[in-house]
């Protein structure tokens, strides 16, 4: 590990121009690079203490051996200076694009004297017209065989065009009339540009004119009896239609913009965009990032901005919408003003049609972000390979195949609940999740909480292993494997069944228990397990905000690689914990609110409030009911409905209470949803609290 004040330059020497930096590390290859708008003061940032720095920004300030800059004349040159040095060197502390494939677009090649229709990938010509792009090659394709029977362009190579003139007779496509075959002359070079600029025109969105000349070609057919060629425009006009169906219209007809947004969670980003051309949605795309700088979305925004336009693959629109601004925005917005050659409105939609469409694209990259941790979390290489990577980083035995996580919440000290989330082989295991009300204290001591929570769980798997009979030694043929503490080659055929056969809740310890918190929590857990004599757990706990790996009795933590798949693991069952935690805090909270409406009615007492609750399922419905739908539930005659009716009917419904520490509103009434935390939400089995 470098001390990063062995080449830290002197602040005299840094000019306070923008420009470019980069870190190098001892072997002289380059992990960051960097750009700003004065670079003494961005440079200096790096040289403070250690312990005032992100902990990625200070593993790479140690990891580096020295540091250089150029200075450039303005923000934009910086701007593209840096994209192109994060191209050439692919520093390992800037953010990677893991998913960064070039999309398939579809090409018009105007350059050429015969214009051809294609797919095309990669950069850009001059003088080709680009729509798109599409998520697949078949996708373009099909639009264009719609497409060939209306504008019947060449989409030949050109060693086949040459071969047909030389031979004097046309391809397939030119005998069934999808294509005008100016090979053999059968129309000239200017009808034939006349066809592909048509095409154009239609692709690019002005369609209306064309659909209602056609319309009235066929009418005039029609009229005049040419029965054949009304049909064939009718077939024309059908095909069009259903070329304009794959894309629907969003926006204003004349609107061009990209919509880009961003989903992310502490280790990956996922980016969408969606390229919307006369008011149409001509493509998508989108990639997966790894986080591997500390940035925030502003940041992420950025260097999506990079990636899409840096390449020259991609036109600017007029308008590039997006969920944050870049910070600096102007120096972005004159560079993507260079690439388009005029005016581009870079900005945050904040109305209208154009918020809602963002709304969607926001949608499609949530969705995204959570089908690639659903196949990470699926794949059995990738599950082995993180279970092995926590086994080695914790030095453990042996894998750990049960990992169980505990997990506490509260609002400001009130109804103080917790969860323990299980997974098997890497899989949540939702059958043995577990939730736990804590009574014996209010107020928000998340140590004690965690301390009598983890008791607890292992004082009823005690008591279930002493519930058990005699160890026995089983027959040979016997498949079943020796339980905790028992001889060798010993079972113990009720240790993880009840009497009417089913698994016991607590029966199975873990081979890893995970608190989610630092070096307190973890303090607590390790104490709860020796107050019961068990040793044989391993114990961690994570730390959100640093990721941090804590072990009990170590001083410091066990740092994983940002891109450790058992780093991924861990953070999946901590954030399963959380969510199955707050999920259940919510509904007590809820509840307790709305049990709190009904403590005034005069003559109900806990029993018949529990009773009506259960039976309407929420406040809301119980105000709606009639008196004789109240009489209806047990134990509530009609003078007890009737008092019951007046009081709720008299009473407006009070306003949201607001959690003071999230600003989030509480929703009034159990019917209401709780909502998860995880991206992609689950529903957790309901247990008897424990």
């Amino acid at each position: 590990m470098a001390d990063p004040s062995t080449y830290r330059p002197a602040p005299g020497a840094i000019p306070t121009s923008p420009g470019v930096y980069r870190f190098r590390d001892a072997h002289g290859r380059v992990i960051y690079v960097g750009k700003a708008k004065s670079l003494r003061p961005r440079l200096s940032s790096y040289f403070q203490d250690l312990a005032g720095l992100h902990p990625r920004t200070a593993t790479m300030v140690t990891t580096a051996a020295s540091v250089e800059w150029t200075v450039v004349a303005t923000e934009v040159e910086a701007l593209q200076l840096e994209y192109s040095w994060i191209k050439e060197f692919d520093p390992r502390f800037n953010v990677k694009y893991r998913d960064d494939k070039s999309y398939p677009e579809l090409a018009v090649t105007l350059d050429e004297e015969f214009p051809r229709v294609q797919v095309m990938r990669g950069a850009h010509k001059k003088g080709v017209r680009y729509f798109g792009p599409y998520g697949h090659a078949w996708a373009i394709r099909e639009t264009v065989d719609l497409m060939l029977r209306v504008f019947p362009v060449r989409t030949c190579s050109n060693g086949v065009f040459k071969r047909a003139r030389q031979v004097g007779r046309p391809c397939l496509l030119g005998y069934i009339g999808k294509c005008a075959a100016p090979c053999v002359g059968k129309v000239s070079a200017d009808e034939h540009r006349a066809l592909a600029e048509d095409f154009c025109d239609f692709m690019a969105g002005r369609t209306g004119n064309y659909l209602r000349r056609l319309e009235e070609q066929m009418q005039e057919a029609a009229a005049e009896m040419e029965y054949e060629k009304a049909a064939r425009l009718r077939d024309d006009i059908g095909a069009l239609k259903r070329a304009m169906e794959k894309n629907a219209i969003v926006l204003a007809d004349a609107t061009d913009a990209d919509l880009l947004a961003v989903a992310e969670d502490e280790l990956e980003a996922a980016v969408q965009i969606f390229h919307v051309r006369g008011g149409r949605v001509r493509g998508q795309r989108g990639w997966v990032t790894d986080k591997v700088e500390d940035v925030d979305t502003a940041g992420l925004v950025e260097h999506a901005l990079q990636q899409l336009y840096g390449g020259g693959s991609e036109s600017v629109p007029r308008e590039v919408l997006v969920p944050s601004l870049p910070d600096p925005a102007d120096p972005v917005k004159d560079w993507l003003c260079g690439l388009r050659g005029s005016q581009v409105d870079l900005r945050i939609p904040q109305r209208g049609d154009k918020k809602d469409l963002m709304a969607t694209v926001q949608r499609n990259a949530q969705q995204a972000l959570a089908l690639h941790k659903t196949k990470r979390a699926s794949d059995l290489t990738t599950r082995s390979r993180a279970l092995q990577e926590i086994a080695d980083a914790l030095e453990l035995d042996s894998v750990p195949l049960r990992i169980e996580c505990f997990d506490i919440s509260h609002l400001q000290g009130e109804d103080v609940v917790a969860s323990m989330v299980v997974f098997e082989d890497g899989l949540a295991r939702k059958s043995e999740y577990r939730r736990f009300q804590i009574k014996g204290f209010e107020g928000q001591d998340d140590v004690r909480s965690m301390h009598e929570v983890i008791g607890r769980r292992f004082r009823r798997y005690l008591q279930e292993r002493e519930q058990t009979g005699e160890w026995v030694v089983p027959e040979a043929d016997d498949p079943g494997a020796a339980a905790e503490g028992a001889p060798a080659g010993a079972i113990d055929p009720t240790a993880t069944r009840d009497e009417g056969g089913r698994p016991r809740r607590f029966a199975y310890p873990p081979q890893l228990l995970v608190v989610d918190g630092g070096q307190p929590q973890v303090a607590a857990a390790k104490r709860a397990l020796d107050e019961l004599g068990i040793d044989d757990v391993a114990l961690c706990g994570l730390a959100k905000r640093l990721e941090e790996v804590w072990l009990p009795g170590e001083d410091d933590p066990v740092v994983l690689p940002r891109s450790s798949e058992g780093l991924y693991l861990l953070q999946r069952v901590r954030d399963e914990a959380h969510r199955f935690a707050i999920t259940y805090q919510r509904s007590k909270r809820s509840r307790r609110l709305t049990a709190g409406e009904l403590d005034s009615v005069p003559g109900l007492g806990e029993t018949r409030r529990q009773a009506l609750l259960k039976h309407f399922g929420s406040l809301k419905k119980l105000r709606a009911a009639t008196v004789d739908e109240l009489c209806a539930v047990p134990g509530i005659g009609r003078r007890t409905a009737e008092t019951v009716a007046a009081a709720l009917s008299s009473r407006t419904p009070a306003a949201p209470a607001v959690n003071t520490a999230t600003g989030e509103i509480i929703e009034d009434g159990a019917d209401q949803a709780a909502t998860p935390v995880a991206a992609a939400p689950t529903t957790a089995p309901s247990q008897e609290t424990p």
